[in-house]
């Protein structure tokens, strides 16, 4: 029998997510080796210290940021995509929450794309293991979509990752918040993806 949450409890879960939060925000503007346990409790209103109560370090919590946000691309894709009745609409599905997930956590992206390597040799294999997962979840959903091998199925996937994942390095913020700029992504996604050769 678990023990019922408590007030504290939610306080600090609170907190843990507000520091993880900044933490992305301050690692995508200055780098991970740009930035302080200082800084990140500055920004969520804690001495540095203090953050050590939600996390063992910098460190870890680099591995929270980055591994939090693969195991949810992983269960949230694998939500949507088994939402669709069809193999298009599957496709679609996966497309839209990416795209919306690239808008959306564009400091998240940039964090992976530049500090990946800061991880632990733990958290770095956690993260390789849930991305593996991620880009096995869309090969099999584009696969009785286009009549190509699995090399190729992989590299279709990749490379509409690229294509959406640069946006939060190819737009402003004010951009990524219009409806028309998700439209857009999706479209040339779901083109790159079934391009004709």
């Amino acid at each position: 029998m678990t023990s019922p949450v408590t007030a504290r409890d939610r306080a600090k879960a609170e907190r843990s997510d507000a520091i993880l939060r900044e933490a992305a925000r301050l690692f995508a503007r200055s780098g991970y080796n740009g930035v302080s346990l200082e800084d990140i409790g500055a920004a969520v209103g804690v001495s540095g210290p203090a953050v050590y109560r939600h996390f063992a370090g910098k460190q870890s919590l680099l591995g929270a940021v980055l591994v939090k946000v693969s195991v949810d691309l992983v269960d949230g894709g694998s939500r949507v995509a088994a939402e669709g009745a069809t193999p298009e609409e599957r496709m679609r599905a996966l497309i839209e929450f990416h795209v919306e997930f690239a808008l959306g956590h564009a400091d998240v992206i940039r964090v992976q794309d530049r500090d990946v390597a800061h991880l632990d040799a733990r958290d770095h294999a956690a993260v390789r293991r849930l991305q593996r997962a991620y880009i096995e979840l869309w090969i099999e959903t584009l696969s009785p979509l286009i009549d190509a091998d699995a090399d190729e199925r992989r590299l279709r996937v990749q490379a509409c990752f690229g294509l959406i994942n640069s946006t939060p390095h190819s737009t402003r913020a004010a951009a990524r918040q219009r409806s028309a700029t998700a439209a857009v992504l999706a479209a040339m996604a779901e083109s790159a993806l079934r391009a004709v050769t």
